[in-house]
């Protein structure tokens, strides 16, 4: 089993839920249990996922749960866009978020590629 907090790639999503928090602090207060609450579950999914997964003896379980990570990548992917499309947060911040979004994907994916091209051997 491997030490989540070792990954770069929990590293970077751990950071975005401490940025998007952050950034939503600003939101308008009729969207607490709205947007606000659906971007901060999705976000806080990716690293949670990622520990999860780490958890996990087999390759096979790991990558289900980087690939559920992934999806939650989507998810926050799309909000932070209409987010911005809904004006809540400006250019500069979306385009922060996206990169980062960007980023974790990626890594997400090289993980998940890894992890499948070794098999389903216990770790």
């Amino acid at each position: 089993m491997q030490d989540y907090k070792d990954l770069r790639v929990w590293q970077k999503s751990h950071q975005l839920t401490l940025d998007i928090y952050k950034t939503t602090e600003d939101f308008p207060k009729e969207e607490k249990y709205g947007l606000v609450s659906q971007l901060r579950r999705a976000t806080y999914s990716i690293p949670l996922n990622i520990v999860e997964g780490c958890g996990r003896r087999t390759n096979k379980d790991k990558a289900n749960f980087f690939q559920t990570a992934f999806s939650s990548v989507q998810e926050v992917q799309y909000i932070n866009l209409l987010s911005k499309d809904l004006g809540y947060v400006d250019q500069n911040k979306f385009e922060n978020i996206e990169a980062n979004v960007s980023e974790i994907k990626a890594m997400i994916v090289g993980f998940i590629k890894k992890l499948k091209e070794t098999g389903n051997t216990k770790v």
